[in-house]
Formats: C-alpha cells, sequence, structure tokens
C-alpha cells in the first residue's frame, strides 16, 4: 500500500525579531523562547508572575528562633533578573579635523542634522535580471546554499517540467542561470589581469623554465571594491567615519582599528582639511597562491625545481613579482592617498574620503616577505635572529633607507642587519606607509599555533621523552591525553576523545587544547613547567579580549614578565635558547595594541577563513585543468549575488515570506507539522555594552518531580540536601553574619520548589568570542537523559565568594537540576 500523501504546507509564518519562518506558530513560539528569550514576555500559561510581595532584607543580626520564609502563593516564580544596567562612564572623543562630517555629492559640507540622500530610485519588485524574488530566491539557493553543479541544474530543470507541463521551469538550464546572474547590475566590478616574465640575465644553455615562463596576476580595482564595501547598507552601524579616543573612568581603552593611536597619528600627517574621513586598506595574504583576501588578488608564485629553488636569482624574482605587482595594483588609490575623493558611505552620506594602508594581517613568513627582512629577524625591531630578546631600536623607512646609502654590501646588509637589499617595499611608492609600522601582531599562528602548541606543548612531551623511557614516557603522556579526554562537559569547551593525538591540528584545536592542557600537565612535570603554561596561557586570554583597557595591558605585560622567566625550565629541552620569531612577537603585543586596537581584528584566522571561501571551495566547483579563470568567475558570481541580496534587502524587497500568510487550515488532524529542531548551540555573543550578568532559567519546569525538599533530596540521593539549602538561605539573607548558625536560627521551607532542565547565563568573558562589551551568552544543561542517550550533566561556575579575586571566588560543580521558588528569596539554585 503506498504512504499516504501530505498536504503541503508553506513556511510563512515570520519571526518578529529575525528573518526565519516557521510552518506552524508553535514552531515560532518555541524558536522565540529558545533564541529570543530575553526579547519578549513568556505568555506560558504554566508559569505565573511572580508575588509582589519584597523578600526579606538583607541583614546583619541573627535571626529570631524558628524564623519562617513568608509562604507565598504556589505558582512557580518568574525566571527572570532585574533588567541589565548599561556601563556607564564611557567617553568617546573624535578627532578634532578628519572627523567624518558628511557633504553632498560635491563634496560640500552638509548643516548638521541634514537627511541623507536616498539610495538610487528603483522599483519595489526591480529584482534586476530576474523576474521576480522568487527566481532570484531560487537561483540564490542553487548557487550559493546547495552550489549544485551544472549538470545537476540541467537534470533538475528537466524534472520541473515533466512534474510541471502546464508551465515552463525557472530556467532553462545551467547557462541560463548562469547568464541571469552574469547580468546583475550589482557587485560589477570587472577582472584586470597583467603577466609578469623575468626578464634578468640568462645562462646560454639550459635556461630554467621559471626565467621564460609568464606569470599571470588577477585583479579588481581596489578603489572600486573598497568604495562598494565603504557603500554596503550592512555596515552602516558598523563603520567609524573617524579616528576615536575611548575613556572609561579617565582610563583608556582600546577596541576597533580607528581607536588605536596609529588611526589617529595617521589623521594628523599630511595637513588633512577639517570635516575629511579616513579610510584604510588592511591587506592580508595566503600563500597558497598568493591570494589577498579583502580585494581579491591572486597571484601564481613562480615554482621550479630543488635544483634552482634556492638560487639567488629565483628568490629574488619572487620577491620582486610580488611588490612590483602589488604596486602596480595599488597605484589607482595613490592620488587619493592625499587628496580627498567623495565616496558615497554605507548611511547614504557622501564623505571627503583620505585612503591609507592599514595594519597588515599575515604569517611570520609573509611578513619577512612584506618587510624585505631575512627569515629569523624580526620585520619590527632589529634584535638579531641569536638573540631577538634583546633590546633593540625599532626598524622604520628611513633607517632602511639610510642602511642603503651608506657604504655596505648586499651581504653586509644582509648579515648584520636582515635587510633584503636588492628588493624595495611596495608601500615605499606610497605616501605615509611604513612597512615596518604597518606589521600587526597575529594571535592565531604566533600564540595559539604557535607558542603554545608548536613550543610549549611540543617541549612538554619532548622532556617527558627525554626524562623518562620509552615504557613510563608513553604511560604519562598516555595519562595527560586520558585527563585531557575526560574533560567533562562544559559550554565552550572542547571534546577530545583521543587526547593529543590529531594528525593535523586547527587553530580550532589548539584553541580548545589551551583550556584544558593545564590541568592535565599538573603533577605529570615539574610546577615551573605548568607555571610557564599558565603565565603564557592568562597573557593570550588578556590580549583576546575585544576590549582592552590600560589596566588589562600592563596585567599583560606582567604575565609575559612570568612567562619569561619560568620558561627557563625548558632549557634541557630547548638548548639552543629561545631565539623564535614567533615567541619573540609576544614582545611587541601591548605597543601594537595601543597603536591598532584589539588584536582580535587583525588575526591571520580571518584571511584564513576568507582563503577556504575564494580559494578552495570555487577551486573545487572547478574542473581543475586551468582552473584560476574558473574560480575568478565563481567568485565573481558570488559577490554579484551577495551584492544583489544586501541591495534588494535595504530596499525592504525580501522582506517577509515568498508565500502569502494566508488563513491557517485544519490540517493538522491529517497532517500533523514537524518543525525543524531548534537550534541547539550553547553560547552565543550578547551585542551592546556591558551590563551586569544575569541568569534565567528555562521557560518550562520539569513535571513528575518530587516539588518538597524532602521528595527532591530523595530523589537526587542527597540526603542533606534540606540542610544545605538552609544554610545557602541564611547566607544569603544575613550575609554579614559570622557567627555560628544554630540549626534552630536555620529559616523553614515549606512552599513549593521547582526544577528545571536548564538555565541561560549572560556574563561577562571579554577573552571569549563575545560582543564589543565583553558579554557572552551561554546555556547550562542538565538532563537524564540526552536525545535518548545517556545523561548530560554540565558544569559551571558556583559563586562562592564574590571579594575573591578571579576564579578564587568560584566553585566548579556540575549541575543535577536547577531549582527555583518563591520561598527562595527569588534566588535560582544550582543541584
Amino acid at each position: 500500500m503506498p504512504p499516504k500523501s501530505r498536504a503541503f504546507k508553506a513556511r510563512n509564518i515570520p519571526c518578529p525579531h529575525c528573518p526565519q519562518l516557521f510552518l506552524s506558530y508553535r514552531g515560532r513560539t518555541q524558536h522565540i523562547e529558545a533564541i529570543h528569550g530575553d526579547l519578549e514576555p513568556s505568555n506560558d500559561p504554566s508559569i505565573a508572575p511572580s508575588s509582589d510581595a519584597p523578600g526579606p532584607e538583607p541583614s546583619s543580626s541573627p535571626p529570631p528562633a524558628n524564623f519562617d520564609l513568608p509562604d507565598h502563593n504556589s505558582d512557580p516564580p518568574s525566571r527572570s533578573s532585574s533588567p541589565p544596567t548599561v556601563e556607564s562612564n564611557v567617553k568617546i572623543e573624535k578627532h578634532p579635523i578628519l572627523d567624518g562630517t558628511p557633504c553632498d555629492a560635491d563634496g560640500y559640507d552638509l548643516p548638521l542634522g541634514a537627511p541623507a540622500p536616498s539610495w538610487d530610485h528603483r522599483e519595489p519588485d526591480d529584482f534586476a535580471s530576474f523576474d521576480n524574488r522568487a527566481a532570484f530566491e531560487f537561483a540564490d539557493f542553487l548557487y550559493i546554499r546547495d552550489q549544485m553543479s551544472g549538470n545537476n541544474i540541467d537534470q533538475l530543470m528537466q524534472l520541473m517540467a515533466a512534474l510541471y507541463p502546464d508551465r515552463p521551469p525557472p530556467f532553462a538550464d545551467a547557462r541560463e542561470l548562469y547568464a541571469r546572474i552574469d547580468d546583475l547590475p550589482q557587485g560589477d566590478i570587472p577582472w584586470e589581469s597583467f603577466a609578469v616574465q623575468y626578464t634578468g640575465p640568462r645562462p646560454a644553455t639550459n635556461v630554467p623554465t621559471w626565467m621564460t615562463d609568464k606569470y599571470e596576476v588577477w585583479f579588481r580595482s581596489p578603489l572600486a571594491v573598497f568604495e562598494k564595501q565603504l557603500a554596503n547598507p550592512d555596515f552602516k552601524d558598523e563603520l567609524d567615519w573617524a579616528p576615536k579616543r575611548i575613556f572609561k573612568n579617565d582610563k583608556r581603552q582600546y577596541t576597533d582599528l580607528f581607536s588605536g593611536n596609529w588611526a589617529w597619528q595617521q589623521a594628523g600627517r599630511n595637513s588633512p582639511e577639517r570635516g575629511e574621513s579616513w579610510g584604510n586598506l588592511a591587506p592580508g595574504t595566503q600563500s597558497s597562491i598568493l591570494y589577498m583576501a579583502e580585494l581579491g588578488i591572486y597571484m601564481a608564485i613562480p615554482k621550479t625545481t630543488r635544483q634552482h629553488a634556492g638560487s639567488v636569482d629565483f628568490r629574488k624574482f619572487r620577491r620582486q613579482l610580488f611588490h612590483a605587482s602589488l604596486a602596480r595594483i595599488f597605484s589607482i588609490l595613490k592620488p587619493y592617498m592625499t587628496t580627498a575623493r567623495v565616496t558615497r558611505c554605507a548611511d547614504r552620506h557622501f564623505r571627503r574620503a583620505i585612503y591609507g594602508f592599514g595594519p597588515v594581517i599575515a604569517d611570520y613568513p609573509e611578513q619577512a616577505l612584506y618587510a624585505c627582512i631575512v627569515q629569523g629577524w624580526c620585520p619590527i625591531c632589529l634584535s638579531p635572529p641569536d638573540d631577538l630578546d634583546k633590546q633593540s631600536a625599532h626598524r622604520c623607512k628611513e633607517h632602511t633607507e639610510a642602511l642603503l646609502d651608506a657604504s655596505l654590501t648586499v651581504k653586509e646588509l644582509w648579515d648584520e642587519f636582515g635587510v633584503v637589499a636588492d628588493i624595495i617595499p611596495f608601500t615605499d611608492d606610497f605616501p605615509r606607509a611604513d612597512i615596518h609600522e604597518l606589521i600587526s601582531v597575529d594571535l592565531l599562528h604566533q600564540l595559539i599555533k604557535g607558542t603554545f602548541k608548536d613550543h610549549l606543548v611540543d617541549w612538554i612531551v619532548e622532556y617527558i621523552q627525554q626524562m623518562y623511557d620509552k615504557s613510563d614516557g608513553e604511560r604519562i603522556l598516555a595519562d595527560i591525553d586520558r585527563r585531557i579526554a575526560i574533560t567533562p562537559p562544559f559550554t565552550g569547551l572542547r571534546n577530545f576523545p583521543k587526547g593529543r593525538n590529531f594528525k593535523q591540528w586547527t587553530g580550532d584545536d589548539s584553541k580548545g587544547l589551551m583550556k584544558v592542557f593545564l590541568p592535565a600537565i599538573a603533577g605529570r612535570v615539574p610546577s615551573q613547567m605548568v607555571q610557564a603554561v599558565a603565565h603564557f596561557t592568562e597573557f593570550c586570554y588578556l590580549v583576546r579580549r575585544s576590549v582592552l583597557d590600560e589596566d588589562t595591558l600592563s596585567a599583560a605585560e606582567s604575565s609575559l614578565a612570568k612567562f619569561w622567566d619560568t620558561r627557563e625550565v625548558f632549557r634541557d629541552v630547548r638548548p639552543e635558547g629561545f631565539s623564535l620569531p614567533r615567541q619573540h612577537s609576544t614582545k611587541h603585543y601591548v605597543p601594537r595594541i595601543r597603536m591598532f586596537g584589539a588584536p582580535n581584528g587583525l588575526c591571520s584566522s580571518i584571511t584564513e577563513s576568507k582563503h577556504i571561501k575564494a580559494v578552495k571551495k570555487p577551486y573545487r566547483r572547478s574542473n581543475h585543468n586551468q582552473p584560476l579563470s574558473q574560480m575568478l568567475l565563481t567568485n565573481q558570481r558570488l559577490d554579484k549575488l551577495h551584492y544583489a541580496r544586501v541591495d534588494f534587502a535595504s530596499r525592504g524587497m525580501l522582506s517577509g515570506a515568498l508565500i502569502p500568510l494566508l488563513p491557517p487550515l485544519d490540517l493538522a488532524a491529517n497532517n500533523p507539522v514537524r518543525e525543524a529542531l531548534p537550534d541547539l548551540d550553547d553560547d552565543e555573543v550578547v551585542e551592546g555594552p556591558r551590563f551586569d550578568g544575569e541568569v534565567k532559567l528555562a521557560k518550562r519546569y520539569i513535571r513528575r518531580v518530587p516539588r518538597d525538599l524532602a521528595g527532591l533530596a530523595s530523589y537526587l540521593g542527597q540526603p542533606r540536601f534540606p540542610e544545605l539549602v538552609q544554610h545557602f538561605l541564611f547566607g544569603q539573607l544575613y550575609p554579614d553574619y559570622d557567627g555560628e548558625v544554630d540549626a534552630s536560627d536555620l529559616p523553614s521551607i515549606d512552599g513549593k520548589i521547582y526544577t528545571y532542565n536548564s538555565a541561560q547565563s549572560i556574563f561577562y568573558a571579554p577573552s571569549d568570542i563575545c560582543g564589543i562589551g565583553g558579554m557572552r551568552r551561554e546555556r547550562i544543561r542538565s538532563a537524564r537523559s540526552w536525545f535518548k542517550g545517556p545523561p548530560r550533566y554540565d558544569c559551571a561556575f558556583v559563586v562562592h565568594d564574590r571579594d575573591a579575586p578571579g576564579m578564587l571566588g568560584f566553585h566548579i560543580g556540575r549541575v543535577l537540576l536547577f531549582s527555583n521558588s518563591n520561598t527562595m528569596t527569588h534566588c535560582i539554585h544550582v543541584l
């Protein structure tokens, strides 16, 4: 018997807080409760509002004997705490000259408060090369979300024609779909190219192929790309138009690039006119093909045989190709680095923009290539490669020029100063661009994968292998792996079921290991090694914050100094010392943070993620035969669809559901609707400024669980539970009372107790992925069976001493369940 057919159900019920659509109102309600619970009051009839009766005020006096808490109604209490308190005492000082004053299209200042001109007029149903919204969404789905191949698109159109013979399919075939995308006017920045060939002296015979080959460089106009980015409506609330200084309680804070000293200093150079705006390019590279993430520059890297790979001429040509190509590509920006250009911005206003190069995002090998220095030297200072921690002057353009003008040979410059003398950095062709000043720090490769994973973790393994025989060493390493593997569930902690045994470590793997490595090695290696890892981890978490103030930077310098002292314990496995470029870079972190703001915004993980999107995935979609032109075309189509979506959305053309919302039909009996499972991500950022944290319980309490203390104690197998709760409540009511407490003085609890499977905590966590104010939301779960499998009991930090510094004021507890009651002074309890 064939299965019973089901009626189609349109996904057209919108969420009032986000673009997501639902099949049913019930699904929307569940989504709102799970994702937007703090934005909309609950209408759940199973949860009544808390009583208006106030609880007792805290007191330092002992309670009277047989003190009873007030007996409120037996309904479960409300779950939320008081509204968040926004931090105050923050002052933002804008640059007095380069202040980003809006102007008209001709560059004349607008009056204060003048409205921004509208975008180019378009009809509300003008979807450019597509007939309607559904056709555009269908193309976007096939090309971006599903990444369907051309052959499969052809087959899909054939099937649609067969299913619906009375009407043609949306597109005749893949070629028509691609043509419609190519005809979109949005994001239409053409690719340009030029070829580079070696022109130096060649041997008379056996000429290497790298000397005769031509190397193509593909790019799009940096000016056109940058202006598209500045005018992107998605960024209207995220861009600064002028450098700024942020102070909280009269202490300087550093966040994004425009909050640092470098942007402020750049704004004062070249005698800018009042009202102009400052725009900077932050180059970032990935060296597999040389790809510049922000601008889409593809540069073929010359390759040759092992016989010629180490030749001086070949290495010189590679460097020349890089710098000469970038100088030509960026030359279109040079006139506007000294003279303002009227530019449309994301908030629809015009501004007079002055362009310039920003900090360079790159791993150490690319930093050396940018700075034209010898590998092993520092691109920022003059410390020699065999003693990088030596106090040395900073490199600068003027110092390098003085060296080149001196009567020194190329070899002397190479050996004594680490300068590659026969190459000139491309930045020398542009105003206000000193490559040594523009080198930024890199959290991913210098701290996380470099100093932590490749240095400290590997050194500890080497130490154990050196100090013990093979069997004992393997036993100790296996015990460390076992400790890592049994880390209990905790929101934000990564599970490593096999310990450190990875074939290929990613940045996320190293970040996850950093969180659990310290307790895994405690007691297995000398305490000074544990201290070295602890001090470095503390430094790493401090500089990874999204907002750093002078107190944070002082703490980071202190932790770094302690790390340098305690790392001497690794001399047994590092007899050659610690003169390592990535580890040496930690010396420059605090000064560079003051220059460029928080390193989170300048990490090479940004370019790596773009590399996957712009190189690896387009390559997989090609036929792998001379793939570069196919990759460029794929990226161009992706950009066109992206810019079209942003444009259509900014005009309100993508609002609401594709299918109109009709009165609900009574189909539930025969066609039950099954919504997709809710998003089970247990952590997310909280946007906005810092505020007092809060804890909110789940919407619904657990059924069929005892609601009295004695019954709950039996249910949990914790006979002392009632006594512990009474002592806890006594401490909450009388926080300053430090005498002995008689059992008769403990509060009695007679009301109902409601238990929950999860709670949501919002707290300040600036070293984790968080909002601009450092706030983060995490969900802590406690379930006797997780998805019909084994139980899940997350761990959490529990405050036991609010006055203790840092982590000393917390216990680590594994949550059995959460409880709440009106008779418990509106407290949330973790059991």
